[in-house]
């Protein structure tokens, strides 16, 4: 099946087999809210995989933004724990398999699904994962702000949102001494 038809867009009269956007990415996490309504589904799927590929970003997805997600999905998802675990799971592997392949795609179809308010608080989020280490690193930055581009955010909403993270952005800190 292909992410698009997954995600309830036409595929036109392409041959799915044929399809480069075939992927398992969110249809995994999906299944594992079925009880939901489909759009709701589709709606928790995008935006946890979305803050895996923050967290993904510096290639190291740690214990503490892992937490993190938990939490922004048991909080802002409003699912309950034991679900948010698996779906974070369920993104974090997604996300290392497929990620390059899938990130426009997936955010793309976030923007669609997403009212302007839910952008922001998923803008919010997800500056929250990446700060979940107490520093906000520079690539991850960047890739909040390419997502923020795809999201049709302009870029005074992404200043606003990153200037509630000052304090975590490596490239404000003091450089660490160098150690012998």
């Amino acid at each position: 099946m292909s992410i698009l038809k997954l995600f309830g867009i036409s595929g036109g009269d392409r041959d799915e087999a044929s399809d480069p956007a075939q992927t398992e990415t969110v249809r995994k996490i999906v299944a594992e809210l079925d009880h939901l309504p489909p759009q709701r589904a589709r709606f928790v799927a995008a935006f946890a995989y979305i803050l895996s590929r923050v967290a993904h970003a510096d290639t190291n997805i740690s214990d503490d933004e892992t937490r993190a997600m938990e939490r922004v999905l048991v909080e802002r998802g409003h699912l309950p724990e034991q679900q948010a675990v698996i779906v974070v799971q369920m993104a974090k592997t997604q996300n290392l398999l497929l990620g390059g392949t899938e990130n426009y795609i997936v955010t793309r179809e976030y923007n669609r699904l997403a009212s302007h308010d839910e952008k922001l608080a998923l803008l919010e989020c997800l500056f929250a994962v990446s700060a979940a280490d107490q520093s906000v690193s520079t690539i991850e930055a960047n890739v909040i702000r390419q997502i923020a581009d795809e999201l049709k955010l302009e870029h005074r909403e992404y200043v606003e949102v990153r200037s509630k993270f000052r304090d975590h952005l490596a490239v404000l800190k003091p450089p660490r001494p160098e150690q012998d």
